[in-house]
Parts: C-alpha cells; sequence; structure tokens
C-alpha cells in the first residue's frame, strides 16, 4: 500500500474565481470529509497530488494545516487537458476498515485460437484503510476454451475480503470466431446458366 506525505493548507475563499486563482498557483481545491466531522476546504500543492494519484487508492498523509490520513473518493479533471480540478479527500484513521475498488489484472497468454474475455476489470474489497491491495492478478497462461474465474475464484491478497457477488464472472476464455470463406463466383453464361448449357443453348438456336 502506497502512502505519500503532501503538505495542506486551509481555505477560507470559495466558488469559480477562487478555485481559479488556487489553480494558477498551481496547486488544486480540496475537501476533506468522514467520520461525522464538518467537511475541511483544503488547498493541495498540484504536482505533489498529481503524481500520488497514479497510484490507485493511494493513502494521503496530510501535514501542514490538518494532520489526517485520507483516501481520495472523488478527482475531478479538465476534460481537455487534463489537469486537476478538485478532489474530494475521506478522513480514514489507521487500522480500520474501508470498502474500495481495486484492478483485476491478467497475466500470461490464452492458447492459440482462443480469446479471453474480461468482465470485470475492478472488483470491490473490503481491507484495512493502510494495507489496501494495489490490485489482484489471474494467471491464464495457456488456458483453453471453458476456462472461467468467477469473483469467488479470485486470489484475494491476505487480509482483504472481496464483497462483490461471488457468482459474477470476471473473465472466461471462448474460442475464437471464424472467418467466413469467401463465395465462389457463379460461373459466366446465358442469364445465369453454366457454360455448357448456354452454348447447348446457342447450338439449337443455329
Amino acid at each position: 500500500m502506497s502512502e505519500v506525505t503532501i503538505t495542506s493548507e486551509l481555505r477560507d475563499k470559495f466558488g469559480k474565481g477562487a478555485a481559479r486563482a488556487i489553480r494558477r498557483a498551481h496547486k488544486v481545491p480540496a475537501v476533506l470529509y468522514g467520520h461525522g466531522t464538518e467537511p475541511r476546504h483544503l488547498s493541495l500543492p498540484g504536482h505533489e497530488l498529481l503524481l500520488a494519484l497514479r497510484t490507485p487508492n493511494v493513502l494521503i498523509k496530510l501535514e501542514g494545516a490538518v494532520t489526517e490520513l485520507a483516501l481520495p473518493k472523488g478527482v475531478q479533471r479538465d476534460p481537455i487537458k487534463g489537469f486537476l480540478e478538485h478532489v474530494d479527500l475521506l478522513l480514514v484513521k489507521r487500522g480500520e476498515k474501508v470498502t474500495v475498488e481495486i484492478p483485476v489484472t491478467v497475466t500470461g497468454e490464452v492458447v492459440n485460437g482462443t480469446l479471453l474475455d474480461q468482465q470485470l476489470v475492478q472488483v470491490a474489497v473490503e481491507a484495512e484503510a493502510t494495507r489496501i491491495p494495489s490490485g489482484i492478478e489471474v494467471d491464464v497462461d495457456g488456458k483453453d476454451v471453458g476456462f472461467a474465474i468467477t469473483v469467488a475464484d479470485l486470489p484475494v491478497p491476505a487480509g482483504a475480503t472481496v464483497v462483490a457477488d461471488p457468482e459474477a464472472l470476471v473473465l472466461h476464455v471462448v474460442a475464437a470466431p471464424v472467418a467466413a470463406l469467401p463465395e465462389e463466383p457463379a460461373a459466366e453464361g446465358a442469364e445465369g446458366e453454366a457454360p455448357e448449357a448456354a452454348e447447348t443453348a446457342e447450338a439449337a438456336a443455329e
């Protein structure tokens, strides 16, 4: 589980104009909430936060104006340029359990002539806030048609519990579709007749 320290500052100005001013200073507006506390409005350093958010479910150790642990729960980005516009942070405590989505990744290659159909690319798990697994790996190397993995079959890391439907299909191996053979061209002749029939008809006409 990744833990990143980020310095926080309190902000007391709100609205679009205030948010734009914060972003011009290369910072990101954020809100910290949870555990029944009043939401706290913060500004965080943009570059450090951007790097931290590259890790799914990163645990952020806030220092400065606020000293807390938090998990990113909502990230807003500019739809064109991709820079961070706003972040919601969930307050967590060491030892408490949280429910998060973690990725399901595949390793290996299925046999020739088959295809891997992955239905779920992430799954919900419950784990300690400071011990959230980075993901779940499924090995499909050499697997053939009929191989399937459900949520109940996933190799869940120690300390985590899957909270999704155990019967839900995660992935399975299916036969690759066979390309349709090209149709043979029709034989040439009078109005679709075979060449021999066309010649016989011409001879009779003479």
